[in-house]
C-alpha cells in the first residue's frame, strides 16, 4: 500500500518529542491521541511476544472511526516486520482520531520509531 506524507501528523509526532517550551500550539487532545496510538502499539507487542528485539520504524494509516487501515515496516530488520505488524493490529481499534489530525480524505497517517522487546 503506498501512503503520502501528511505535515500536520508528522509534526505532531515531532512535537512529542521538543519540549513545550519551544514547541508551536499543538492541540493537547491531538498530542494525547498520537501518544496513546504509539503507546498501545508497544505494549500490545509486550504482551504478546516477549523475546529478542529490537527497533523498527512504523507507519499506520487509522481511518476516521479509529480502525487500522494501512501497516508498513519503514525500516527494521526484516524478522521484526512481521512482529511489529501484529503489535500494530492487536492494539487497534483506536480511538477516532482528533479532527485536526484528519486528511480530506479522512484518515491520519503516523510514522514513528518502536522498540521491540
Amino acid at each position: 500500500m503506498a501512503f503520502r506524507l501528511l505535515g500536520p501528523v508528522f509534526l505532531a509526532l515531532t512535537l512529542l518529542a521538543v519540549p513545550a517550551s519551544a514547541a508551536p500550539r499543538v492541540d493537547a487532545k491531538a498530542r494525547a491521541w498520537v501518544a496513546d496510538v504509539v503507546n498501545r502499539i508497544g505494549a500490545a507487542d509486550r504482551a504478546a511476544a516477549p523475546g529478542r528485539g529490537g527497533p523498527v520504524t512504523l507507519r499506520v494509516r487509522i481511518a476516521a472511526n479509529g480502525t487500522l487501515d494501512g501497516i508498513e515496516i519503514e525500516e527494521g530488520a526484516p524478522a521484526l516486520a512481521e512482529r511489529a505488524r501484529r503489535a500494530a493490529e492487536a492494539a487497534g481499534p483506536f480511538a477516532p482520531p482528533p479532527p485536526g489530525l484528519l486528511t480530506l480524505e479522512g484518515y491520519t497517517e503516523l510514522s514513528f520509531p518502536l522498540r521491540l522487546r
